[in-house]
């Protein structure tokens, strides 16, 4: 059995309330082993033997049809998130918060850079392998030029962000 990691977007903001022991009776009813759920924000680890080309739509209309929301995730293997959390390529400060952009689609993650122009002294922007790094202020992760692009709702589909902290605890 494989170990992944379902990154749910926009659950438990703007109305969307999924209370995680919910959240993983779905997965188990799924037929997914070892599910946890981390943190109120949509994070659940699982195992799965299902095939990959399945899985996430499995999830997004179980998601739909339980919850009644407009689902959409992103699946990260569990073994690749170490590397990920391993190559942020800034450094860490107590003023400022780190996060990391997934991507269900490469496109989507390039476009997100696409003719970005950001100011360096306030936040940093990075492409990694499947994923977009970004550290900004804190307090400033909603008013920032590149979170206001991640915001914009061609994205919604396709991609989903996570602080730094955040995923340490899905290891």
């Amino acid at each position: 059995m494989a170990k992944w990691i379902a990154l749910l977007r926009g659950v438990n903001v703007n109305g969307i309330t999924i209370r995680s022991a919910d959240l993983a009776d779905l997965f188990r009813g799924l037929g997914f082993a070892d599910v946890r759920t981390v943190l109120a924000s949509g994070n659940v680890v699982f195992d799965t033997d299902a095939d990959a080309s399945t899985r996430k739509t499995t999830i997004e209309q179980a998601l739909r049809d339980r919850f009644g929301y407009d689902a959409w995730i992103v699946l990260v293997r569990h073994e690749d998130l170490a590397a990920v959390i391993e190559g942020f390529p800034f450094g860490r400060a107590d003023d400022r918060h780190d996060y990391v952009v997934f991507g269900s689609d490469d496109d989507a993650l390039d476009a997100l850079l696409t003719d970005l122009a950001v100011d360096a002294t306030v936040e940093q922007v990075a492409r990694g392998d499947g994923v977009v790094y970004w550290s900004c202020p804190k307090g400033s992760s909603t008013d920032t030029v590149f979170a206001k692009r991640t915001g914009a709702a061609r994205f919604k589909r396709s991609t989903t962000t996570r602080n730094t902290n955040t995923l340490r605890k899905l290891l």
